[in-house]
C-alpha cells in the first residue's frame, strides 16, 4: 500500500473527479460458477478505493467590492468533495474511465458518479447514537 501512496502521489486530480483504485471482483458467482473476465467488466455498478481527490467544484470569483482599500481575491477558490482518501466509492462503471500506470489500474470518476461512499471512521459513531 505504501508503494501505490508514492506512485499516486505523482497524479494531480482536476476539477470535481476522483481517482480509485477498483476492487478485485471474484471470478465466481456465489454458488462456485466461473465467470469469463468480460461479464465482472460490463458491470454497471462498481467499488473502489479512493486514493486521490481533486480540489472540487471551482466557484466564481467574488463579486468587485466598490470599497477600493479591500484587497482583491484572484485565487482559484473550490467547493470541497464529499469523498475523502481511502473511502470505499460505489460509482456508475459508465462515467469511468480507465487508466494503466506502472502495472496497476485505476479508473477516474467524476463526483457526480458516485453513488455511495463507504468511510471507516470513529467520527460515524457520534452520529448513528
Amino acid at each position: 500500500m505504501v508503494q501505490n501512496a508514492n506512485i499516486t502521489d505523482k497524479f494531480i486530480v482536476v476539477g470535481d473527479r476522483v481517482l480509485i483504485r477498483p476492487k478485485s471482483h471474484d471470478d465466481r458467482t456465489k454458488s462456485g460458477i466461473y465467470l469469463p473476465p468480460g461479464i465482472q467488466e460490463k458491470a454497471r455498478i462498481q467499488s473502489g478505493y479512493i486514493m486521490k481527490t481533486g480540489p472540487g467544484y471551482p466557484v466564481g470569483p467574488p463579486p468587485e467590492s466598490d470599497e477600493p482599500w479591500k484587497e482583491q481575491v484572484s485565487d482559484a477558490r473550490y467547493i470541497p468533495l464529499q469523498a475523502k482518501v481511502g473511502d470505499l466509492a460505489i460509482f456508475i462503471q459508465n462515467s469511468s474511465y480507465e487508466i494503466e500506470y506502472e502495472d496497476e489500474r485505476y479508473v477516474i470518476v467524476p463526483n457526480s458518479a458516485i453513488l455511495l461512499l463507504i468511510r471507516e471512521d470513529d467520527d460515524l459513531d457520534y452520529y448513528l447514537k
